[in-house]
């Protein structure tokens, strides 16, 4: 069992953590609700906008450091070849970093903003319909995947430029925290990545799990009932568990292809044999409103709340900053992730393709799943809003699927997907907490760690589930991603930092100092034929 390559305090403390808040959330489900809603609104309320700068903050280094000479640090050495092809690599970060989070929300999102537009707009204007479609499309986009990225720089710098065979938070940030992390600071940061990983992911399995049984009461008369929803759960445990234990190469790599071809053929079959023509004008016009108020978006607050005839929507709250933290709770996860699949590659590779592929492919889930549903909104053939108000939107999902050709199949083959999603999320999840408490990851976690951490995970969606609605899930993510906004701080300023400094003691680095010298040099050689040249006139 090798017992001696685990990192015990921070295995043990992670663990007392997680049974702490799970089993008094369990026996006290009302009080614990009402806690988190507390803690909710004290963070929303008072640093808020910390989540938004931050956002913006991620966004702008990112793209500074793509373009610095940071960004052509190869991961690896130089004759490295790419560990994973580029289809591969893109479906395994993008079903890392989604889950089936995409599924539920691609379909259903735009009835939430179509009611409840931004900006103090009219519900179900005009102006609220152009805004419906577009605002998924942002919250899933640059910005997202920009938080998602930032982590991996650092995590896969220390792994396969410095070589050190260690997948933690705390050592990412040793060059600002020096001899600390050996401390239990370091214990603390591992610990509270741990934690905001598995209410991140609990949010994900929570919600995914009742869209699933929706889908299996569709398939076949089975009533939804929370023994359904447990059974369910720990089907997509099971399976995760499996692909995990199975490992990088012959089960998560496995998973994510299968769950990408998936995705595409329901994503064409929709797109096919739906409103072809007002799905592509849509998604495209949303792009281009989204454009077009980037910032404004990005920095929206509501500061003039209940003053001089402002009303309060709480569109903010629940949605971008919601986003934000959710993003941000799984970003060191991911970050892990992204850096462990990218050997070979570029940092600005790394960068670029993660934020690319990431945003393309959230582009057309919204794009194609949710124009489908607001077009049948639109046309009056099916009432998706009065539906989803009446049944919640896991049924809502199920009954938008209904309206397609061939319902009974396509319901099937989205159900797959969704369990799918669900899995190639939590097998990486696993992995990734499997090698925070491991001292050295040479190859992979250990497979009885891997296990382990699987079927952890599955104990705090079960809570949540079991004690919320869709408000307190949210609320859950944010309470849970707070600490993660300081980490993230200290992780690009050690990337900055320990890639700075190997720069500069490389052969091929030419320092600022130097560069300056040699051009007052040749100033000064350009003054002195320019004196000679006055004096001899005739030379």
């Amino acid at each position: 069992m090798n017992k001696d390559l685990i990192d015990w305090p921070t295995f043990i403390s992670a663990l007392i953590l997680l049974l702490a808040v799970s089993i008094p959330l369990a026996v006290f489900p009302e009080a614990g609700k009402e806690f988190v809603n507390m803690a909710n609104d004290f963070m929303t309320g008072n640093f808020g906008v910390l989540y938004l700068i931050f956002g913006l903050a991620a966004f702008a280094f990112l793209i500074f450091v793509a373009f610095s000479k940071n960004g052509h640090i190869k991961l690896g050495d130089k004759d490295s070849e790419k560990e994973f092809g580029t289809i591969s690599w893109a479906a395994m970060l993008f079903a890392a970093g989604i889950g089936s989070s995409i599924l539920y929300w691609a379909v259903i999102e735009w009835a939430y903003y179509y009611q409840g537009p931004p900006f103090g707009i009219e519900p179900e204007s005009n102006e609220a319909i152009n805004y419906a479609p577009a605002y998924g499309i942002f919250h899933w986009g640059p910005i997202a995947w920009a938080i998602y990225t930032l982590p991996a720089l650092p995590i896969a710098y220390f792994y396969y430029v410095r070589k050190k065979p260690v997948l933690k938070i705390s050592e990412a940030v040793r060059p600002v925290l020096g001899r600390l992390v050996d401390t239990p600071l370091g214990i603390i940061i591992d610990v509270l990545f741990m934690f905001g990983l598995m209410g991140g992911a609990g949010t994900t399995l929570a919600l995914g799990t009742p869209m699933i049984a929706e889908g299996v009461h569709d398939i076949t008369g089975l009533p939804v009932t929370m023994t359904m929803k447990t059974i369910i759960m720990l089907v997509c445990t099971t399976i995760f568990a499996i692909s995990a234990y199975s490992g990088l190469r012959r089960g998560i790599k496995v998973l994510s292809d299968v769950n990408l071809w998936l995705a595409v053929f329901v994503l064409g079959f929709i797109f096919i044999f739906g409103p072809s023509l007002f799905i592509s004008e849509t998604t495209f016009t949303s792009l281009g409103l989204i454009i077009d108020n980037f910032f404004k978006m990005a920095t929206w607050l509501e500061p003039f709340a209940n003053v001089r005839g402002f009303t309060e929507t709480g569109f903010p709250e629940s949605w971008t900053i919601f986003y934000w933290a959710w993003w941000l709770v799984y970003a060191p996860f991911v970050g892990l992730f992204v850096a462990r699949i990218s050997r070979g590659r570029t940092i600005q590779e790394m960068i670029f393709g993660t934020m690319l592929y990431g945003t393309l492919g959230s582009v057309l889930f919204f794009g194609i799943m949710g124009n489908f549903g607001l077009h049948l909104q639109l046309t009056g053939q099916f009432d998706v809003v009065g539906f989803m108000n009446e049944n919640g939107a896991p049924a809502a999902i199920i009954a938008i699927l209904n309206q397609l050709p061939l319902a009974g199949f396509m319901v099937t083959v989205f159900t797959v997907l969704a369990i799918i999603f669900l899995a190639t999320t939590f097998d990486s999840s696993s992995y990734i907490l499997s090698a925070v408490v491991q001292k050295e990851v040479k190859a992979e976690p250990l497979r009885w760690n891997r296990l382990f951490w699987a079927f952890t995970l599955c104990l705090m969606p079960l809570v949540l589930m079991f004690i919320g609605d869709l408000q307190t899930l949210q609320t859950a993510s944010i309470v849970a991603g707070f600490p993660v906004l300081f980490i993230m701080g200290l992780l690009a300023w050690s990337f900055m930092k320990a890639s700075n400094e190997d720069l500069r003691a490389s052969k091929n680095y030419q320092s600022p100092t130097i560069y300056i010298n040699r051009r007052e040099t040749r100033k000064k050689r350009r003054s002195a034929l320019e004196a000679l040249e006055d004096k001899n006139p005739d030379d």
